[in-house]
């Protein structure tokens, strides 16, 4: 048995044990994804059923495998002539799935429903546990440590006392020279 299912906005060709990688879905490893938007569903020998009215409650039940990312795609974008170029890169998150079973009525695999059986007196088990092991360690926690005294703010700089003579401390601008006179020189410009 195959089925065609649409997620991530592509379609995926898939039957039981396949290994898809799609783009990413929610949920950690191990946990079973339905993904109901079912396209077509085929068997050997018989003719592939389609249309939403006969395919209205099937559904493909998928184990997620990991939560991984796709290889780096490079973005380079140009223009001659003008110095222009940005270069940057892209990777996109993926999920590899292992498809569990298809089914035509929409059930859920007996393996799957099992697993959820076991898993949710696990959970409430779990969070009674935290609550236990939350008080033990205020018991023994070790005394916290003195807290760190705040620096000192530093003294306000003494303003420096001022020379009595401005003058002897600074050495004394030169005399601007004179303009040299300049040469006289008769209507046809020779000089005099």
């Amino acid at each position: 048995m195959f089925a065609v299912i649409r997620t991530g906005g592509k379609q995926y060709r898939v039957a039981k044990d396949d290994r898809i990688v799609v783009e990413r879905l929610t949920g950690e490893p191990g946990a079973l994804v339905e993904i109901d938007d079912v396209l077509m569903i085929g068997e050997a020998g018989k003719a592939p059923t389609l249309g939403t009215d006969e395919l209205g409650k099937a559904a493909v039940f998928a184990e997620v495998v990991e939560q991984t990312r796709g290889e780096k795609i490079v973005v380079f974008k140009k223009n001659r002539r003008a110095g222009y170029r940005r270069r940057g890169g892209h990777r996109q998150l993926l999920t590899v799935l292992r498809i569990a079973d298809i089914s035509a009525c929409g059930k859920k695999p007996a393996k799957a429903a099992a697993k959820a059986k076991d898993e949710a007196p696990k959970a409430d088990a779990a969070a009674a546990e935290p609550a236990a092991v939350e008080e033990k360690p205020k018991a023994e926690a070790k005394p916290k440590a003195p807290p760190k005294a705040k620096p000192k703010a530093k003294p306000e700089a003494k303003a420096k006392p001022k020379a009595k003579a401005d003058s002897a401390a600074k050495p004394k601008a030169k005399p601007k020279a004179k303009p040299k006179a300049k040469a006289k020189t008769d209507d046809k410009g020779a000089k005099e």
